[in-house]
């Protein structure tokens, strides 16, 4: 579909193309699964499951690895610091 507008500035004719091809993709897949879901819901199609097994399975309890680490030493502690901590003082202006 193409539009036809135009050029305010100078008046020439622009055409303008647009596919509108995803839009109508998209359309066409949403009616097919809305058909889908209505055959379904009436009865019309149904999935009968017959026959079958699921399968068994065999698990044996594992064990983890051995494993050996090296780190270093982390030595946590208090001590005793004085610290010199300046006195603060306001200045009088002259207001009260």
């Amino acid at each position: 579909m193409a539009e036809v507008h135009r050029d305010p500035y100078d008046g020439d004719r622009v055409v303008v193309h647009k596919s509108r091809t995803g839009r109508t993709l998209a359309i066409a897949l949403i009616v097919i699964l809305a058909i889908v879901g209505i055959l379904f819901a009436t009865g019309f199609w149904k999935a009968d499951v017959s026959g079958g097994d699921v399968p068994e399975v065999s698990v044996e309890g594992g064990a983890l690895p051995n494993v050996d680490v090296d780190s270093k030493e982390v030595v946590v502690g208090t001590k005793e610091e004085t610290v010199d901590v300046p006195t603060v003082g306001v200045k009088d202006n002259g207001e009260e």
